[in-house]
């Protein structure tokens, strides 16, 4: 019996040293076991490397920034739904995150599904609110402060032991050994991700992390939990390695259960020497190391699909402990023509293997 084919939209196509989670949710739904997929990749730059890789996305076109505003994404996402009748968009970014939770009603009207966090559970976990979302939900998390002004960076002394995390609002996070260098992150991050600054208390131990789904509900449809092998200069995991933890799972489904978490997230911790857990982050959308959930046995991914669709979905029960993911660099050969077809055009059209009689 053949599969239906989903057209299914897709931001984060920047598979560089700083991956967007766009090209691993795509390989993740090139291997789902209930449906087919045509993809529709959402570009915000014409050199995102995920539109040109082979085998991944079928047609790209390009969309204005967040920061265009509401009016001027939907004005090019009617466009888009026009010729390519998507039925579930799934964006992977933080900082649009909020764009397209606004405009998640207009979408169904034109039957784009979606399936994304509200806006109290996007706000409550934000990096600025930290402390107040541990003693809700009675979770250890470091002392946090957000900073907006230079005058802010003497006080810290009375709070903050050196060396501390220097932390913007969506992305980037830097050690800082003292006040020279958090102005330095300071300008830096500001620069790139606007105000505020979080300033965070520096727990020392191991970064372990866990990439979920929630249902909207209070249940936990998946859950994988890793630990990073290598580290980059940006602090992404280069490698990693699924692991067996009890406490790191019973963590998650306790914040999945008390927030009724919609969506995929991401959870990262530190594990001390001691063996106690501090929550220093939670991502509200799918990471760039989903697949390692995939090639563990739980296709995240797939499950949020059939979740945005209103299908029924089985919790997954176990994954492999012991499966590693390691990212490599590649040189794509592509023709200056593609290039210039989205420059000019703000669409390209990639060839790819499907039958459309199953469309």
């Amino acid at each position: 019996m053949s599969k239906p084919i989903l057209n299914i939209a897709v931001t984060g196509l920047n598979n560089t040293d700083n991956p967007g989670p766009g090209i691993p949710v795509i390989r993740a739904l090139r291997e789902a076991s209930s449906f087919d997929v045509r993809i529709i990749g959402l570009a915000y730059e014409n050199l995102e490397p995920g539109i040109y890789m082979p085998g991944m996305v079928d047609k790209t076109y390009q969309i204005p920034y967040p920061s265009s505003g509401l009016e001027a994404m939907l004005e090019r996402i009617d466009y888009i739904q026009q010729k390519e009748n998507i039925n579930v968009l799934i964006p992977n970014f933080d900082a649009e995150l909020y764009t397209f939770m606004k405009a998640e009603k207009e979408l169904l009207d034109w039957n784009i599904h979606t399936f994304l966090p509200t806006f109290e559970q996007f706000d409550e976990r934000h990096k600025a609110n930290l402390p107040e979302y541990g003693k809700k939900y009675g979770i250890k998390v470091p002392h946090s402060k957000a900073i907006s002004s230079y005058n802010d960076i003497a006080d810290l002394r009375n709070e903050f032991e050196y060396p501390l995390l220097v932390k913007g609002k969506y992305y980037d996070a830097y050690l800082a050994y003292n006040p020279e260098q958090v102005i330095s992150h300071f300008n830096k991050i500001s620069a790139k991700w606007g105000l505020p600054i979080i300033i965070q208390e520096f727990i020392k131990g191991t970064e372990v992390n866990v990439v979920a789904l929630g249902d909207g509900l209070g249940n936990t449809i998946g859950a994988v939990p890793m630990r990073k092998q290598f580290i980059t200069d940006k602090g992404k995991a280069w490698s990693g390695i699924t692991l067996s933890d009890k406490e790191m799972l019973n963590l998650t489904r306790k914040i999945i259960t008390e927030s009724k978490w919609r969506g995929g997230m991401e959870i990262e911790m530190i594990k001390t020497n001691a063996g106690e857990y501090f929550l220093i982050e939670i991502n509200p959308r799918i990471p760039a190391w989903v697949y390692l959930a995939v090639g563990a046995g739980q296709n995240i991914p797939e499950a949020l699909v059939k979740l945005a669709m209103k299908q029924p979905v089985e919790p997954f029960s176990t994954y492999q402990v012991g499966k590693m993911f390691i990212r490599y660099s590649y040189d794509l050969i592509g023709d200056i023509s593609q290039f210039e077809q989205l420059s000019i055009f703000g669409e390209l059209e990639n060839k790819l293997n499907y039958d459309e009689s199953k469309l």
